[in-house]
C-alpha cells in the first residue's frame, strides 16, 4: 500500500504517528541514568564502569546507525523503523529481567542502542521524504520535540516506577510502552518504497549519481550539511554527559552540602531541564529561522563553553546553585539541537538523505558514546567524586565545544531555504 502524498490528511496522520510513536519508544531513555547512584550502590560500580554502561547505548547506536539509516534510501523505511522499536522492546525487557551487574547491564543496553539506531533517525527518514524544503525545519522541530518531551517524563517517571513497583518492573513497563509503538506503526503508516528505489533505473543496481549505497563521501563533500553534523557530535557528547551524569551530580551535591530537604529531587530536576531544554530547541529553531541558522549554533555553542567552565565548581558549593546552573546549562546545550540537525538535513542531497542522516548520527552517536565516559574517566582520574573532579569534568567537555566551535565557524555552513537571516 502506497501514500498519497499530495493528501494534507495523510501527512498531518503520518506526523502524528510517528511523533506519538517516538514518544512511547523514548519513554525508557532516561530510566538508567535517573537509577544510576543507586545501581552504582547495588552493583558496585565504579564511575568509570557507570560510564560504560551509559556510553555503551551510544556505542551500539554509532556501530548500527550508518547500516540501518542508509538503507532507507533502498529500502521501506517503515520495516527499518519496526526492527528497531523491535529490539528496543528486547534490550528493555532483557534488562528488566535478567541484569545484575556489569557484563549484563552492558549487553541489554548495548541491544536497547541498536534498536534506537533504528527508530531515531529513521523516524525522522520517514518524515523528511514527505515535506518541503521550507517546511523541513519544523518537521524536524516537532519530531525532537516529541522525543524530548518523552525522553525527559522517562527520568521522573523511572525514578517513581523503580520506587513503587521495583526497578526491575520500571524496565518491563519501558518494553510494553515500546511495543505499544511498533503497534501503532506497524498497523497505521503505510508501506512506501524509498525514493530512491523508485526512479528509472539509469545506473547500475545499487549505484546512484553520487556513488553507491555505503559510498559517504558525497555526504563528506557536502560542506554544509556535513559542518551542522560535525556540530551535532560534539552536541550530543554534551548532552550525554549532561544527561548520563546529571542526576548523580546533584546526588553528590546533596551528600556534599549536607542539604536533608528532597523537595526537588535530582531526577525531577533532570525532568525539568529536559522539558526546558525541549522547549529552547523549539525556540531556538525558530531564531534560527528569523536570525540565521549559522549565528544561532555559534552563539549556543559560546554559551556551552562559559557553562561548562562554571558549572562543576561553582555547583558544588550550594545545591541550589548547581540546580539552577544545570537548568539553565541544559537549556543553553539543548538551545542548538533541532538547528543542526535540521541543516543537516536541510542542506543534504534529497537521495542521499538517508546516508546523510546516517553519518550525522553516526558523528552524533559517537560524540554520546565519548561523553559519559569523559566524564567518568575525569572523575576516577581525580581521584573519585569531588568539587574539583566535578569542575573538572565539565570544563573538559567545554573544550571539546571549544574546538568544535573554531572547526564550525571555518566551515561556513549554509543557511536554509526559509532562513531569514539578517
Amino acid at each position: 500500500m502506497q501514500a498519497d502524498d499530495s493528501a494534507p490528511a495523510f501527512g498531518a496522520r503520518l506526523v502524528a504517528v510517528v511523533c506519538a510513536a517516538q514518544i512511547f519508544v523514548q519513554l525508557g531513555a532516561g530510566f538508567w541514568p535517573a537509577l544510576l547512584p543507586q545501581m552504582m550502590e547495588r552493583w558496585s560500580l565504579s564511575n568509570s564502569e557507570a560510564g560504560w554502561i551509559t556510553a555503551i547505548f551510544f556505542g551500539a547506536y554509532m556501530v548500527s546507525v550508518p547500516v540501518l539509516v542508509t538503507l532507507t534510501d533502498r529500502v521501506d523505511a517503515k520495516r527499518i523503523y519496526l526492527f528497531g522499536v523491535a529490539c528496543t522492546v528486547a534490550g528493555h525487557l532483557l534488562f528488566g529481567l535478567t541484569a545484575d551487574g556489569f557484563w549484563s547491564a552492558m549487553a541489554t543496553r548495548a541491544l536497547a542502542g541498536l534498536g534506537w539506531a533504528g527508530t531515531y533517525m529513521t523516524g525522522l527518514k520517514l518524515l523528511a521524504d514527505q515535506v518541503s524544503p521550507k517546511l523541513m525545519s519544523r518537521a524536524v522541530t516537532g519530531h525532537a520535540a516529541s522525543i524530548g518531551i518523552s525522553g525527559a517524563a522517562s527520568y521522573l517517571l523511572g525514578d517513581v516506577l523503580a520506587d513503587q513497583f521495583g526497578w526491575r518492573s520500571a524496565f518491563v513497563f519501558s518494553a510494553a510502552t515500546a511495543f505499544i509503538a511498533w503497534v501503532m506503526v506497524a498497523s497505521v503508516v503505510p508501506s512506501r518504497p524509498a525514493p530512491h528505489a523508485s526512479t528509472t533505473g539509469k545506473s547500475a543496481p545499487g549505484k546512484s549519481a553520487g556513488g553507491g549505497l555505503f559510498d559517504f563521501r558525497p555526504v563528506i563533500r557536502n560542506r554544509s550539511s556535513f559542518a551542522y553534523s560535525v556540530v551535532y557530535c560534539v552536541h550530543t557528547l554534551e548532552m550525554s554527559a549532561l544527561r548520563g551524569w546529571g542526576v548523580a551530580f546533584l546526588a553528590f551535591v546533596a551528600t556534599h552540602t549536607g542539604l536533608k530537604d528532597e523537595t526537588l529531587s535530582p531526577a525531577l530536576v533532570v525532568t525539568v531541564l529536559a522539558l526546558l531544554g525541549t522547549l529552547a530547541s523549539v525556540v531556538g529553531n525558530e531564531a534560527s529561522i528569523r536570525f540565521g541558522r549559522r549565528r544561532l549554533v555559534a552563539t549556543a555553542m559560546i554559551l556551552s563553553i562559559g557553562f561548562a567552565a562554571i558549572v562543576g565548581f561553582a555547583g558544588s558549593t550550594s545545591y541550589w546553585l548547581a540546580v539552577g546552573l544545570l537548568i539553565a546549562y541544559g537549556m543553553v546545550v539543548w538551545l542548538d539541537s533541532s538547528s543542526v540537525t535540521a541543516g543537516a538535513a536541510g542542506n543534504a542531497d534529497p537521495a542521499r538523505r538517508g546516508a546523510t542522516l546516517a553519518v550525522h548520527s553516526t558523528l552524533g552517536y559517537a560524540g554520546g558514546f565519548v561523553g559519559p565516559l569523559v566524564v567518568g574517566w575525569t572523575l576516577d582520574l581525580a581521584g573519585g567524586m569531588s568539587p574539583m573532579a566535578w569542575g573538572l569534568a565539565f570544563a573538559s567537555i567545554g573544550m571539546l565545544i571549544l574546538l568544535t566551535l573554531v572547526a564550525f565557524l571555518m566551515m561556513r555552513p549554509a543557511n536554509l531555504v526559509g532562513d531569514r537571516v539578517r
